[in-house]
């Protein structure tokens, strides 16, 4: 028996796929590349932007002859594009998709695969043997031993509602993990050959404000930090109002937790965020870069902004622009608005940007990004800097550094899950090349433990 998944969408939609690989995996699948082979087929989707939803539904209507071709394959559709509350559209939409999945939730396909609707609580011993248990991840064997890099949920959905935003209304209200839950999954995922380990939350830095005197993330990551074998610690992505000092203490602090902040902007202007429902200033957010850089002052810094947003004019875009130039961070993920079916900005606000004027504006984001990392990065000239390595692209090694920068570099030798000392010797806007200074570093050893 085996299972293909395809995924679109964020590292939060990745994790999920990798949960439900290892769940297929404990009932007996195994991962095919092939998807014609595949007698379990899971289409993760992802909705944030049309464009997103418009390439699950034509991959979803793709898979109609391969049904009619074997009636008895089980396909699935997870995501965003289900939501925590369902569809009820889609089963009509598509008559040959078996089983429709929340986000983060394999529990639909393992019960639909085992025959029952679902887990009657009486049923103890079957409800054991079967339960999806919050920390128990074993890796898909193709990725076991594999995988240099993880991501790892640490908050689910979002109580926030930015006005532009359709997580809230698909993944649910804000749901912190537990943090022995967190710790004993990323101590299984180090066991399995992991090294990195990325935090993820719709907000990250409101884990925990959802439980009564809970622990946040400052709390989490030194207990992560503790952990024998785990060599780097990321988060993402942050939001302005939470990024307090004892966070930012806790990073400059902690040697395994990376000097690289994720903090998205997402407009320029005041009138606009405050569209956007985002409660924090463009001088708030100025000042925020500014601490987080007396904090750690060798941290990147990586935003957000969208373009064309309802009644956006070119004085608020020339203000979005005027921010990007003055702070010069270091990655800035640019998107036009796309209205959503069920955000406030899609019921409320009209979509009045042209197309043509949002990627004129988008064009001009990408144009100035470029010129500003292409002057960060040329700082890095002649350094030598620390990268991960994380596999072979093009006969070439890949990596990243702590600041999350992308490393390219030669080396007859197995370097993969090493940490090296590269002399960079070509830096360019989107990654840097170099050669190895001779310092390698694989002095902590993996726990080798098995899964079968």
């Amino acid at each position: 028996m085996k299972y293909h998944i395809w995924t679109t969408g964020c590292q939060m939609n990745v994790a999920d796929s990798q949960r439900v690989g290892s769940e297929l995996e404990k009932l007996g699948y195994r991962h095919t590349p092939a998807i014609a082979e595949a007698d379990v087929i899971v289409l993760n989707t992802c909705v944030v932007r049309q464009s997103a939803e418009d390439k699950a539904t034509g991959f979803a209507n793709s898979l109609k002859p391969l049904k009619q071709q074997k009636p008895d394959r089980t396909i699935a559709l997870m995501g965003c594009m289900v939501g925590v509350k369902g569809n009820p559209r889609l089963k009509k939409a598509f008559p040959h998709i078996d089983v429709f999945m929340p986000p983060s939730e394999p529990g639909p396909l393992v019960n639909h695969l085992l025959g029952r609707e679902s887990v009657p609580q009486e049923d103890a011993a079957l409800k054991t043997r079967y339960a999806l248990q919050d920390g128990d991840l074993i890796l898909p064997a193709h990725e076991r031993y594999n995988l240099v890099t993880a991501h790892v949920p640490i908050v689910y959905g979002c109580s926030h509602v930015c006005t532009y935003c359709i997580i809230p209304a698909r993944r649910g209200i804000e749901r912190s993990r537990a943090i022995g839950d967190i710790a004993a999954e990323v101590r299984s995922l180090v066991a399995q050959g992991v090294k990195e380990v990325t935090l993820l939350g719709q907000i990250v830095d409101r884990y925990g404000y959802d439980v009564s005197d809970g622990p946040r993330l400052p709390d989490l990551l030194r207990v992560l930090n503790d952990i024998d074998g785990l060599q780097r610690i990321r988060f993402l992505t942050s939001h302005p109002n939470y990024m307090t000092d004892d966070l930012l203490q806790t990073v400059a602090e902690l040697p395994k937790v990376c000097e690289h902040i994720e903090v998205p902007i997402q407009a320029g202007h005041d009138e606009i965020l405050a569209a956007m429902k985002r409660e924090y200033t463009v001088n708030d957010y100025r000042r925020l870069i500014d601490r987080i850089r007396h904090f750690l002052p060798e941290t990147s810094i990586a935003t957000d902004v969208i373009v064309g947003f309802p009644g956006e004019t070119e004085t608020h875009f020339q203000g979005t622009l005027d921010i990007l130039a003055e702070l010069k961070m270091d990655v800035c993920h640019s998107a036009m608005y796309s209205p959503r079916e069920g955000t406030v900005s899609a019921k409320v606000l009209p979509d009045d940007v042209p197309p043509a004027e949002k990627k004129r504006r988008l064009d001009l984001v990408n144009q100035l990004q470029e010129e500003i990392v292409t002057e960060i990065n040329e700082k890095y000239m002649g350094k030598t800097v620390e990268v991960l390595v994380e596999a072979k692209h093009r006969g070439k090694w890949k990596g990243r550094t702590r600041t999350n920068k992308l490393v390219f570099f030669e080396d007859d030798r197995n370097l993969k899950g090493k940490l090296v000392h590269i002399d960079v010797k070509w830096a360019g806007p989107w990654s840097m090349r170099g050669k190895v200074s001779g310092t390698v570093r694989d002095d902590i050893p993996l726990r080798i433990a098995s899964y079968e």
